[in-house]
């Protein structure tokens, strides 16, 4: 057992539960905090809804949540945010439009790696200039959990990508520190929190969504064109797991803009158009995943659709590789 997970047992212990935990990080919260406002990096993911609502209950109107929508989100997913959190829990939410700017930073960036970090950092960037206006903030907080710090090479594990929130953040950041109350828990354990901590099940139990968002899914350089494209097929495919009612099967499915153009025919005429893969995975923690074993006959309809209905594409493949040799993502 390395350094990191000596602390992370030491921090969960032996009969950890979910109320136990809510209480004890409320009290670290308050302890690290003080009379001092955090400013909360919100992603519209399960580990940061889980996060904002831990530093809500602990330290209220100190706490003030960004939700950055830089462009990369799922198809009426910043709408979805803010109705829960500003409509159900009252927290302090303002949500920023800077889809221009964050394509245009990450302009000409084709390597996964930099993707990853040019988003992170302009996350930071954007979360200090948000600071300023507020006034002095003292802490930035995430919605880290400890598989990000594991692939991110933290604590002696091997590096397998840079999380946004762990291997990405500029060295310069503008925050005396920062307030991260998930970070030794796996997914399923976060989701124990949200449950216990009052959150509606669409959104705890709903699938991850990484910090850079679709930017992960969207191989190649970043553009509104290929992003709204993959929104279409992404949200197709999702309404038709649920229509299945094989949404329940996978922990986590999505559609990933391949990037690649192929030969098709539409109406008669040759078209050349965008290659959209299909992934769907099961596991428990999220270090390890195997593949849903959807039914074929599902697997070809929902390729059809999204190649029939979404502009731009005209073939779809379905992703069938396990954690590892793969990751869950594909940059």
């Amino acid at each position: 057992m390395n350094q990191a997970e000596k602390e992370r047992a030491a921090k969960i212990g032996k009969n950890w539960t979910p109320k136990s935990y809510i209480k004890n990080e409320i009290e670290a919260i308050r302890k690290q905090v003080g009379d001092k406002k955090v400013l909360l990096a919100m992603s519209g993911g399960v580990d940061s809804s889980v996060c904002a609502v831990l530093l809500h209950k602990a330290i209220g109107k100190q706490l003030t949540c960004v939700f950055v929508d830089h462009g990369c989100m799922r198809k009426n997913e910043a709408k979805e945010v803010k109705k829960v959190f500003k409509g159900k829990f009252g927290i302090n939410l303002i949500q920023i439009d800077a889809e221009k700017r964050f394509l245009e930073k990450a302009k000409g960036i084709t390597d996964p790696e930099l993707k990853r970090k040019c988003i992170g950092g302009e996350f930071i960037r954007v979360f200090e200039e948000e600071a300023k206006k507020l006034g002095k903030i003292e802490f930035l907080g995430q919605g880290t959990i400890y598989p990000d710090i594991i692939e991110s090479g933290v604590g002696g594990h091997k590096a397998v990508k840079a999380h946004h929130n762990v291997g990405g953040l500029p060295k310069d950041i503008g925050f005396e520190g920062l307030v991260e109350p998930v970070k030794y828990l796996y997914k399923d354990e976060v989701r124990k929190v949200g449950r216990a901590l009052g959150i509606p099940a669409e959104m705890v139990d709903r699938q991850p969504f990484p910090g850079p968002g679709l930017a992960v899914r969207c191989l190649g350089e970043l553009t509104k064109e290929k992003l709204d494209v993959l929104r279409d097929a992404d949200a197709i495919f999702r309404e038709e797991m649920a229509k299945a009612k094989l949404d329940k099967k996978a922990q986590q499915f999505f559609a990933v803009m391949t990037n690649v153009k192929a030969v098709g025919v539409k109406n008669g005429a040759r078209t050349y158009g965008y290659v959209i893969a299909i992934r769907a995975i099961s596991t428990s923690q999220f270090v390890k995943a195997g593949i849903v074993e959807l039914p074929f006959k599902f697997v070809t309809a929902v390729a059809e659709k999204i190649a029939t209905k979404v502009k731009g594409v005209n073939r779809v493949v379905w992703d069938v590789t396990p954690k590892p040799p793969a990751t869950i993502e594909w940059e």
